[in-house]
């Protein structure tokens, strides 16, 4: 389950400073609903015709968009709403679900590692109270998969800082060259803000709930 959360309870789930940068919105073609693009997935038609994601929104092209949620997905490919916005016949792989789930966990991955090599990201309840004691929290990660307790500390080892639970204990521990990892942290800055965001489209594909959780 992916959580985003402050010792408040009241964290949205992109930080204001992300959205403010997030430009023009976008109409997604399942629900019809405006949103900042970094909330939804684009698309592009290859010259074969095939429907082909565009995660980093980079691909040269006309380009149509739908929000990161399972729901929508599973609506556009029902009601061929890929077609539509295309205005011509789209090869819409079955698999799509999985494809897109795989290409943003690959994302989230990357960039936990990247944060990693540059010193900015720790995993494990130790290290990472000594890091947040030092340098602070721009994300702390907590593992699906967690039991009660590590559930009920995250968030004051946080400091105030979003938890995002989406990567279960194996896929979370794979960031880091580990079998496993049931807590990590991300220093305040880029990569941070970028994994949030990456986090939250994840969790919406994953048909996770994104709404913080009440503090105890």
């Amino acid at each position: 389950m992916l959580r985003i959360e402050t010792m408040s309870g009241t964290a949205p789930e992109i930080a204001p400073e992300i959205a403010a940068d997030a430009g023009p919105l976008r109409r997604c073609i399942a629900t019809e609903r405006s949103l900042p693009p970094e909330q939804l997935i684009r698309f592009v038609v290859a010259p074969d015709g095939s429907l082909t994601p565009d995660i980093d929104r980079r691909l040269p092209g006309r380009g149509f968009w739908l929000s990161a949620d399972k729901d929508a997905l599973e609506k556009a490919m029902a009601k061929n709403s890929f077609a539509r916005a295309a205005r011509r016949k789209i090869d819409v792989p079955q698999d799509l679900p999985q494809r897109l789930q795989s290409l943003l966990l690959h994302r989230v991955l990357d960039t936990l590692g990247l944060a990693r090599r540059a010193g900015q990201a720790v995993a494990g309840h130790d290290k990472v109270q000594e890091f947040i004691a030092r340098n602070g929290a721009g994300v702390m990660l907590l593992a699906t998969d967690a039991g009660n307790d590590a559930r009920n500390r995250g968030p004051g080892m946080a400091r105030g800082a979003p938890v995002i639970q989406v990567l279960d204990a194996a896929e979370l521990g794979a960031a880091f060259a580990r079998e496993q990892a049931v807590f990590a942290v991300v220093a305040p800055g880029k990569l941070a803000q970028r994994l949030t965001i990456d986090s939250a489209r994840l969790a919406g594909l994953r048909g996770l709930p994104t709404a913080p959780r009440e503090q105890v």
